[in-house]
Order: C-alpha cells, then sequence, then structure tokens
C-alpha cells in the first residue's frame, strides 16, 4: 500500500516512445486485482481452448517433451511438467517468502496476532477434509482428500479489492494470514502424502544446498544470483530425490536474510551527504557517477534481500507464472464429462468440501476461538463479514488444482476433480460475494443511523 501511494504520488508523464507505449500495462499491474483477472482469462481461455475442434493443438502442445541441461545432467518433461515442477517451484518459493516475513514482522509474528487466522485455516482444513472422506468411500478415490483443503489467495483477494472501503482493511489482513497459514499446512500435506519413493542421496544433496543457503546468510551473502546459482542444484536434486520439487522453494525461502546490513540512521545521515556532494559535482564527472553509484549501494544495503526479491518476483508469479498454471491444468473436458462428474462421488467430496466445508470449518473455528478467548476479532470487521470471506475461501482453484494432479495419475479422475474444483470454486465466489455485499449494506446502514441519531 505504502509503495503503490508513493509510486502514484511520484508519477509522471511518459515521454520516451516505450514508457508510452508500456504505462497502461504498467498501471494494470499495480492493480491489486490484477493478478486474479489475468488468472481468470487464462482459465476462461483454457477450457475454451479445450473444448473447442482444436482441443488436440491443446493437449499435443503441453505434452511435448523438452530438455533441458548438458552432458548427464539433462533433464526432459513435457511442458506440462515444465510448469508444474518448474515454474511452480518459484511460485512456492514466493509464499515461503511471505510466509517467513509475515512471521517476523506480520500478521504472524505473534501468537496472539496468529490465534485468530491460525485457526480459522485449521478448521478450514480440518472440515473439508472430514467431509471429503465421509462422502467418499471408494479406496482408489481417497488419495484426493486433501484436494478441497486450500484457499487460492490470488482470486480470493482479487474479489475482496472489489468491495474496497466496503469492507475493513482488517478483513483483507485476516484472509492473507489465513490463506498464508493455509498454505504452510498445503506444502506439509505435498511433502508428507505425495511424495513418491525417496532416492537418499539425491535428497542429502538437496539438504545440503539448503545448508548451503543458509550458510550464506550467516555469512552476510547479499547477492540473489548466489541464492538462484544454489536454489537450481537444490530444485534438481528434490525432483530427483522423490520429494516433490516445489517443497525445495519453500525451503530455501527461509534461507534468504531477510535484515538489512544499513541501519535506517545510517543510511539517512550518508545520504544527505552524498545528496550534498551530487548537487555540488559537475555533470557527468567521475564524482558524480561515483556518489551515485554509492548511493545505489547504499540503497540496496538498507533493503533485506528477502523484500527485495519477493518485490521483483511477485509481478513474474502473478502475470506469467499463475496464468501459464492455469492454462496448462484447467483445460478439461467438459462438454464430454460434465454429465459423469456430477454423478461421480469424487465430485461430491471435492464440491461440498470447498462450498460447504471450508466456510463452516473457517467460521465454526473462529468462532470457537473468539468464544473461549484464545483469539480476538479483527478490528471492524463482524462476523457476518467473516462469513463471507470464509466463503471467498472455498475457491480452492491453484492449489486443488496442484494437488489433484499429484493425486491422480487417471485422466477420467483427474478430469472429475477440474470439474468439480472449477464448479465448487465458482459457486464459493457468488456465495461470498452475496454475503459480503449484503453485510457491507447492512453496516453502512447501521453507521448511518448511528450518525443520524447523534446529529439528533
Amino acid at each position: 500500500m505504502i509503495n503503490d501511494s508513493l509510486t502514484d504520488k511520484n508519477s509522471r508523464t511518459p515521454h520516451t516512445p516505450i514508457e508510452v507505449i508500456t504505462s497502461p500495462f504498467v498501471r494494470f499491474s499495480r492493480m491489486e486485482a490484477a493478478g486474479g483477472i489475468v488468472l481468470l482469462t487464462s482459465t476462461i481461455l483454457a477450457l475454451v481452448w479445450s473444448n473447442s475442434p482444436w482441443r488436440h493443438f491443446y493437449l499435443d502442445f503441453f505434452e511435448t517433451d523438452i530438455s533441458i541441461g548438458f552432458g548427464k545432467f539433462v533433464l526432459t518433461e513435457n511442458r506440462h511438467e515444465w510448469i508444474n515442477d518448474g515454474l511452480m517451484s518459484l511460485f512456492f518459493f514466493l509464499v515461503g517468502l511471505e510466509i517467513k516475513r509475515e512471521i517476523l514482522v506480520g500478521e504472524l509474528s505473534s501468537l496472539r496476532k496468529a490465534a485468530f487466522p491460525f485457526m480459522a485455516a485449521l478448521g478450514g482444513m480440518a472440515i473439508p477434509a472430514l467431509i471429503y472422506i465421509a462422502l467418499v468411500h471408494n479406496p482408489q478415490y481417497q488419495s484426493g482428500w486433501a484436494i478441497p483443503l486450500s484457499t487460492d489467495i490470488a482470486f480470493t483477494l482479487g474479489l475482496l479489492t472489489f468491495f474496497g472501503s466496503r469492507i475493513p482493511i482488517t478483513l483483507r489482513v485476516f484472509v492473507t494470514a489465513l490463506a498464508i497459514v493455509d498454505d504452510i499446512f498445503a506444502v506439509a500435506v505435498i511433502a508428507i502424502f505425495y511424495s513418491n519413493e525417496i532416492h537418499y542421496v539425491s535428497l542429502a544433496i538437496g539438504v545440503a544446498g539448503v545448508l548451503l543457503s543458509a550458510v550464506m546468510n550467516l555469512l552476510g551473502v547479499r547477492k540473489p544470483a548466489i541464492y538462484a546459482a544454489i536454489g537450481i542444484v537444490v530444485w534438481w536434486a528434490v525432483l530427483k530425490s522423490g520429494v516433490h520439487a516445489t517443497v525445495a522453494g519453500i525451503l530455501l525461502a527461509f534461507t534468504i536474510p531477510a535484515r538489512n546490513f544499513l541501519e535506517k540512521s545510517e543510511f539517512l545521515k550518508q545520504g544527505r551527504w552524498l545528496l550534498d556532494r551530487l548537487e555540488e559535482a559537475s555533470p557527468d564527472s567521475f564524482e558524480e557517477h561515483s556518489v551515485i553509484h554509492t548511493l545505489e549501494v547504499n540503497v540496496q544495503m538498507v533493503e533485506s534481500p528477502l523484500h527485495r526479491i519477493e518485490h521483483e518476483l511477485q509481478p513474474w508469479i502473478s502475470f506469467l507464472v499463475m496464468p501459464l498454471f492455469a492454462l496448462a491444468n484447467a483445460g478439461v473436458d467438459v462438454t464430454h464429462n460434465i454429465v459423469g462428474a456430477a454423478k461421480h462421488p469424487l465430485s461430491y467430496g471435492i464440491l461440498f468440501g470447498l462450498f460447504a466445508g471450508k466456510p463452516a470449518g473457517i467460521f465454526l473455528f473462529s468462532w470457537v476461538a473468539a468464544r473461549t478467548g484464545l483469539a480476538t476479532v479483527p478490528d471492524g470487521v463482524s462476523w457476518p463479514q467473516i462469513l463471507g470471506a470464509a466463503w471467498l475461501c472455498g475457491i480452492g482453484f491453484t492449489m486443488s488444482l496442484f494437488i489433484a494432479g499429484l493425486a491422480f495419475e487417471d485422466e477420467t479422475l483427474l478430469s472429475v476433480s477440474k470439474i468439480a474444483i472449477l464448479a465448487a470454486s465458482l459457486v464459493s465466489g457468488i456465495a461470498g460475494c452475496l454475503v459480503l455485499a449484503r453485510s457491507s449494506k447492512t453496516q453502512i446502514a447501521e453507521h448511518t443511523t448511528e450518525a443520524h441519531l447523534e446529529s439528533v
């Protein structure tokens, strides 16, 4: 929020041709809902493409093998696998950075702050899992029990953004913290329940790489390129170990330095002195370039690598990785599978798990946490608003599609899962928006009445 306001304050009319061309896209990318809009567009494109006469082009495109590497270190996967195993590791790396930041300075930095979203997330995972297990009795389908557990943060926050000032900012903070706790649980579930046979030599190499990255942190290494080089080795080793490669992203994120190496007071002191030198220096002189370079180094030193990497990686995840994931995974032949999916017990487990279990679990566990004094409700947030936000959390999408791909190799079961996830996400989004719209109108009416009585 602060960064956006500063950007707006310092914005200027584009002058160069490339600025004129790119400025509309830059403005769009600064919208909080932009990531959700692009993700929705990719999802619709995947559905249209996979149900069109050109469906075979869709399948052929994502099933084409691509080899990357050299010598003995060559890895061959199709485009779909490269997206899910490779690009999604970057997504999980970003999730890990967000988790670390929230634990250090955010909503998870103290037990009191973390209690409410933690309990809500716990309920939002326990109840959907129980509903799925209760409805899906066939052992062949029970590996999908984790599909309805997770929340899609991009869609959920995107929809909350459209309500603007009609909902309190504390509600969005609560949902963000809930989704982050959700992700912690989801990663643990993937690592424990959806890993293949373990190859311990490769796993040892991966663990050694994570430890090396942690040592680099302790030694004060700040260059992102060094961590990236270590990260590639760790990702390759974890992929070969049988543990899902995305786990490498989370582990590496926790080794990225979160502290700055120049105190704010010292930065301000040096900055003022350097700016005075810059003002006195001759144009295009050696002194001018030296001062500018020193200013640049100091800016990097006062900002933590974690914050800088997170800030630079976020647009790539929102506008490239997630849309590609949606394009590769949301494509399902609805026209031929929807009737079978509507009757399949797997659909009931996913649909009721996300649409009914997710909001029920979040709301119930939140209410119990507040009633028992274990946690406090965020300031300015009403229970109807919590219910509406909880229903929006039934939008599983990204993580649900991801886990479905891990749970089922059979194409029929995977298609049924995708249709159920898309249906549940759609109705959950609609229900959540309706509840929030109604609660917002009620709250506005109450405030208007109070203001009128006070004036009388």
